[in-house]
């Protein structure tokens, strides 16, 4: 399950089949340098982005 917690670039790398998901909602995460250190709420809160939203698209992108 992925929570508002978790660095991007983790979940990326766990879970490549996220990475549209973040592009749709505008989060162009792949190159992002910071992505590394940044959790998912403070990715969506600076993008404007709800992050309930979000974490429900990339929990039912999530194939395992």
């Amino acid at each position: 399950m992925i929570t508002r917690d978790m660095k991007i670039a983790e979940i990326i790398s766990r879970h490549p089949e996220t990475i549209e998901v973040f592009q749709t909602f505008g989060l162009a995460c792949l190159e992002c340098q910071i992505a590394d250190f940044e959790e998912v709420e403070h990715g969506a809160g600076v993008h404007n982005v709800d992050i309930e939203k979000l974490l429900a698209a990339l929990n039912e992108a999530v194939t395992d």
